[in-house]
């Protein structure tokens, strides 16, 4: 199969889909791997290692798009690439579209099988090839959290350890999934006080072993949330429903009650966002006002850190990568369940019941 990763064009979206060792392990396999030129480089891989992997480098997204069977990227498709999107296409991506009526309709218009990377669920549950981007949005969510905290940046101007003989900083994290279970432990690193609220009782008690007491825990309640967030100084939200739109769990209301320069972090703003007011930003913009507290909402995060989460993203697409170019979509689907779960577009028809929901479909 003619496998193709073109470059990444969302803002400071310095990720690409496949490592030179991705390519290394499909050409052996006897396909062929067409990279566009210079996509690697924020990534710290240069074309001539994709050469040496035995890709071929393309000069255009458009060469680069057209000749794919299947295309594998990082982000969603964005308007400049609607256009190259066709009925004999296979994309495996990250969509997002439940927050993205747009790219929905131009995915069903053009035919395109659409498989997102977020909905790809095995039978326990997981979400393997989410798992990783979320584990490292946790963590840079404590990191961007606390650096907005500073003064300079419009925050409290807080540490979240403290020192000796002051206060530390409260940080609540909404959601105890796997990007809510990584900003808890770095939070704790950090030594902040350290709430998780979830509205999953065991899910709380995993939490509470797994930190050993260290955090406090509550079940999540519109009133749990409201008390929680009065005090609060750095609100992580980090609440997925797979699929579908996530739910606003945080009112205006709740944060005109807050403390004035707070800083509010929304992971979950590639599923439309879990706070009332949340908007998709930008690593260049990454900040917005709402009241006296910060909101930041940068809907690629880990594009921030491509060296840990190329190779991260990588290690676990590459399988399931593997498998359709093995075996072609319908093949592969058939005898993957987990993989089968991924599809979201096909044929012109939306078949995921969460994108269908959020759309009234």
């Amino acid at each position: 199969m003619r496998v193709s990763v073109p470059s990444e064009i969302k803002n400071n979206e310095n990720r690409v889909a496949m490592t030179p060792a991705g390519v290394d392990a499909l050409v052996h396999r006897g396909h062929e791997v067409l990279v566009q030129a210079g996509a690697g480089e924020g990534s710290g891989f240069s074309d001539e290692q994709y050469r040496a992997a035995g890709a071929e480098i393309i000069a255009t997204a458009e060469e680069t798009w057209a000749r794919a069977e299947l295309l594998v990227k990082v982000k969603e498709p964005i308007s400049p690439e609607y256009g190259f999107l066709r009925e004999d296409l296979t994309l495996f991506t990250y969509l997002h579209l439940a927050a993205d009526r747009p790219l929905t309709d131009a995915l069903v218009a053009a035919g395109t099988t659409a498989v997102a990377y977020e909905t790809v669920q095995t039978a326990d549950r997981a979400l393997p090839l989410l798992a990783p981007m979320s584990e490292v949005a946790g963590r840079l969510s404590i990191i961007e959290g606390a650096h907005h905290l500073l003064r300079a940046s419009g925050g409290r101007g807080l540490l979240p350890g403290g020192v000796p003989g002051t206060p530390r900083a409260k940080v609540v994290v909404i959601g105890g999934g796997v990007a809510g279970e990584h900003a808890a432990a770095n939070a704790l690193g950090l030594g902040a006080r350290v709430t998780v609220v979830d509205i999953s009782l065991p899910k709380l008690r995993q939490l509470e072993e797994r930190f050993g007491g260290a955090i406090e825990t509550r079940a999540s309640t519109r009133l749990e949330i409201a008390e929680q967030l009065a005090d609060a100084d750095l609100v992580i939200g980090s609440v997925l429903i797979p699929g579908a739109a996530a739910p606003k769990l945080v009112t205006d209301d709740m944060v005109a009650a807050m403390k004035p320069g707070s800083v509010l972090v929304d992971i979950a703003i590639d599923q439309g966002g879990c706070f009332e007011g949340s908007r998709p930003t930008t690593h260049d913009d990454p900040t917005f006002r709402v009241h006296e507290s910060l909101y930041y909402c940068v809907a690629n995060m880990p594009g921030a850190v491509p060296h840990t989460s190329t190779r991260a993203l990588s290690n676990a697409t590459l399988p399931y990568i593997t498998r359709i170019a093995d075996q072609g979509w319908e093949a592969a689907a058939s005898a993957d369940p987990a993989l089968a779960k991924g599809l979201n577009v096909r044929a012109g028809v939306v078949v995921n019941e969460g994108v269908r929901a959020a759309f009234s479909l």
